[in-house]
């Protein structure tokens, strides 16, 4: 897709043009501009030729039983990106955006570190996960609204932080997406510098910190980034954050057997936790080839230990291995998945 291209074709154009397009996009998700009848048939033709609607994409089904589905995206560059749609049980359902191809940070435990860092996505190209989605649920009666979008995809968002910012402020614009900054979340592995950016934006944005660890040694053999910011460090820029926004903040542990997950970890990471506004979701591992994943007692008893100590915790229903759910995953592996093309 080109939707960078649409205000400089619009430009001649009077300015109600502007609403009949977002509504017709954004609004009515429509696959191809000869559906926009209110347009004249001169601006449609320009239209489908400068900005054409296509998505180049792969969905990948998930196993019976699992309510989770992943999209390929292949850019105009011929770069891959991961999307992800989760239909949660109360029927909601949340997009997982990726915000850059590949990740600079290189965590042990992330199949997309592997391939390397290849460039940023501009917030177009983010936006068109989200539009890709969102086209794809119309034709379901049921589950036919994008009720969350979470940046949890490929990259670290706060590298990327102006196009990251850019998409959000869009989809959250009543004119296109309209969805609400308290349904939008961003992770981010520990950028200072990123956090400290989003506490001054005036949107109510979740943000969530990928931790998992409970002490600065573990987390540097498992996360580079922990040798650039310490612990400390971060969780003064988190407090930070908390008393200019009032915001909860959410840490995410990955569970990995034998590396982080004893009660020793559990004890230590609730002296470091026991904070208001702060939330530990524990997450159930998926292998990515090194480690290997706490099984669910495990996970259970470090849940216990934690609530023992007064944390709020919560542990993330994992959706499936079915589909190499962990980032990365099925971008490396599709070849072993069975796929569905999409073309939407």
């Amino acid at each position: 897709m080109k939707l960078d291209k649409l205000s400089i074709i619009l430009q001649t154009e009077p300015k109600y043009r502007f609403v009949q397009v977002n509504q017709a996009l954004f609004k009515d998700f429509i696959s191809s501009w000869d559906e926009v009848k209110n347009l004249p048939k001169a601006l449609r033709e320009k239209l489908a030729i400068e900005c054409p609607l296509e998505i180049k994409a792969e969905v990948f089904k998930v196993a019976e039983g699992l309510r989770s589905e992943k999209v390929l995206i292949t850019l105009d560059d011929e770069e891959v990106v991961e999307s992800v749609l989760i239909r949660q049980k109360d029927g909601r359902n949340t997009i997982c955006v990726s915000s850059q191809v590949g990740c600079p940070l290189n965590c042990a435990f992330c199949a997309t570190g592997r391939y390397g860092f290849k460039r940023n996505l501009k917030s177009e190209e983010i936006i068109e996960q989200v539009l890709f989605w969102a086209r794809y649920l119309k034709s379901d009666e049921q589950d036919n609204k994008i009720d969350n979008i979470v940046y949890m995809g490929m990259g670290e968002p706060f590298l990327n932080y102006p196009e990251f910012i850019k998409s959000v402020k869009f989809l959250n614009n009543p004119e296109t997406f309209n969805v609400g900054s308290r349904r939008i979340s961003v992770s981010t592995a520990g950028v200072l510098p990123g956090i400290k950016r989003l506490a001054g934006e005036k949107m109510q944005i979740n943000l969530a910190i990928s931790l998992h660890a409970s002490n600065d040694n573990t987390r540097r053999d498992i996360m580079p980034i922990a040798k650039q910011y310490t612990l400390k460090e971060t969780l003064k820029t988190v407090d930070d954050y908390i008393r200019k926004t009032g915001r909860r903040v959410m840490f995410e542990y990955l569970m990995i057997k034998d590396v982080n997950d004893r009660n020793e970890d559990a004890l230590e990471l609730a002296k470091i936790m026991n904070k208001p506004l702060y939330m530990v979701n524990l997450i159930p591992y998926n292998p990515t080839g090194q480690f290997k994943a706490s099984n669910r007692e495990r996970i259970e008893k470090f849940k216990k230990v934690l609530e023992a100590e007064g944390l709020p915790v919560t542990i993330r229903l994992s959706f499936g291995q079915s589909i190499l759910a962990a980032c990365g995953q099925l971008r490396g592996k599709k070849k072993i998945v069975k796929k569905a093309e999409s073309q939407v």
